[in-house]
């Protein structure tokens, strides 16, 4: 009996072993799929990677290219851009191409969360410092104006050229803040702080990473390579799977040897709701969109039954409410928008002398530079494109406010109204009526009338007006 568990506990141990390294080759040999972010980080572009992580999980990839080329974006999708890439089943490549790319602010963040780091030669990395909406640093930082050098880039990372040589050197944590107010020094802290955990989680250059956030710093390829920012440079995607190849990477605990030498690259694309999605969540169509929509609306209860207005300023304000969902909205200058237009639509049937159209203009353009609440490049909206709307409805208005002033000084050509001014006779046959406006009226007067004298329309009660004569002779009231 003993020899046989023996025997049964080795041909079980053997297929534990012949399995396991089945499905080892089985995951080695499938491809290496190969996801391209360009522009702006944002509500696509995070949706574009979350798909293609779970994809490459469920075919069973070897390994995940995420090829960059972006000048950073919107914080909350690049951090749930990042948490997607840490909790990666595959091992994530991080590569900065093709030549001339850069990954700066977010795309730095993303870069040092990779699995491993790599970049195409004449590329750049850094500028990760938060910046304000519209793109403006931080007060309390100096600006390009203040500084009179830049950090020295080509230093040791373990050294500082402004640190005294007679005090220890303290952990990164310990050094000065920037000043400015509470909320950002908390931002800056933040991020520093992040993209701290992320160097000592990959084992890259801790030091520099803080420089990044704190002065902006930017590093070349060559640069970042020797100061341990990135694992490699490759020219192109065959180069980096063949210097990859044999590396080891260290995956939720588990240490592992990449095995990319051999593999077949599958690019995948955006599918139509990714590129739907980047057309309509892009800030400045989102704004666009909303105006057309509320500009449609208007238009069509002022016009009932033109049709096309409505369903055009629908359709434009539904995908705007889309957007708006997807996108970090300031509600605080989204109210003072719509308040804007509120007002502006209400000039045009308030006599309010034009201080409803001036608060209105005033509204619309504070809110429209508070609309997003974020900080990073493509998410500030062109002052120009505001001035312009903000002009384009104070013609409107103006245009409006001329048509309705020429309007007052007009004649009434209808109801009753019209028949003030208006000249008749009073008739043969009986001389308490009158022929006006080609009819016949009852007409009382202050002074006895006779056949064929002229009155004009003074008043009315009824059926009845009230004239007076005119002097045969001189056309004037008696």
């Amino acid at each position: 009996m003993r020899v046989w568990r023996t025997v049964i506990v080795l041909v079980l141990a053997w297929l534990a072993t012949s399995t396991g390294g089945v499905l080892a080759t089985a995951s080695a040999s499938g491809p290496a799929l190969l996801l391209e972010v360009q522009g702006a980080i944002g509500p696509a572009s995070r949706d574009f990677i979350l798909r293609g992580l779970d994809q490459a999980r469920k075919r069973g990839a070897a390994a995940i290219i995420l090829k960059l080329d972006t000048p950073g974006g919107l914080d909350s999708s690049m951090r749930d851009i990042i948490q997607a890439i840490l909790a990666s089943p595959i091992p994530v490549i991080g590569y900065v191409a093709p030549e001339g790319a850069r990954a700066a602010s977010a795309g730095t963040y993303m870069l040092y969360a990779c699995h491993v780091a790599a970049m195409a030669p004449a590329t750049n990395l850094g500028a990760a410092t938060p910046v304000q909406i519209g793109g403006l640093p931080l007060p309390g930082r100096p600006d390009d104006r203040d500084r009179t050098r830049e950090p020295d880039t080509d230093q040791p990372a373990d050294q500082s050229a402004d640190k005294p040589t007679e005090k220890p050197a303290g952990p990164p944590a310990d050094k000065p803040t920037p000043t400015g107010s509470d909320m950002e020094r908390k931002v800056v802290n933040d991020a520093r702080a992040y993209i701290r955990s992320l160097a000592q989680l990959r084992g890259r250059n801790v030091e520099w990473a803080e420089l990044a956030v704190t002065e902006a710093a930017s590093l070349s390829a060559q640069d970042a390579l020797q100061k341990g920012v990135i694992d490699l440079i490759a020219g192109n995607v065959s180069d980096l799977l063949q210097q990859v190849d044999g590396r080891p990477v260290e995956i939720a605990g588990d240490k592992r040897t990449l095995s990319t030498r051999n593999l077949t690259v599958e690019t995948l694309t955006p599918d139509g709701r990714n590129r739907l999605l980047a057309a309509v969540a892009h800030p400045m169509v989102a704004y666009v969109l909303l105006l057309i929509g509320v500009y449609g609306i208007f238009f069509e209860l002022a016009n009932p039954g033109t049709a096309l207005p409505g369903v055009l300023g629908g359709i434009c304000l539904l995908l705007a409410l889309f957007a708006f969902q997807v996108l970090p909205v300031n509600y605080a200058g989204l109210a003072l928008l719509l308040l804007g237009l509120a007002f502006m639509i209400a000039e045009a049937f308030v006599p309010s002398f034009g201080a409803l159209g001036l608060g209105g203009i005033a509204a619309f353009v504070a809110g429209s530079l508070l609309l997003w609440d974020e900080t990073g490049p493509g998410y500030e909206i062109p002052i120009g494109l505001i001035a312009g709307f903000a002009l384009a409805s104070a013609v409107v208005l103006i245009g409006l406010a001329t048509l309705f002033a020429r309007q007052r000084r007009r004649p009434v050509v209808s109801g009753a109204e019209q028949l003030l001014g208006l000249v008749g006779t009073v008739m043969a046959d009986d001389p308490s009526r009158a022929w006006i406006h080609g009819e016949s009226w009852i007409v009382r007067a202050d002074r006895p009338l006779r056949q064929g004298d002229r009155v004009r329309v003074a008043g009315r009660e009824g059926l009845t007006l009230f004239v007076q004569t005119l002097d045969s002779d001189k056309g004037e009231p008696s």
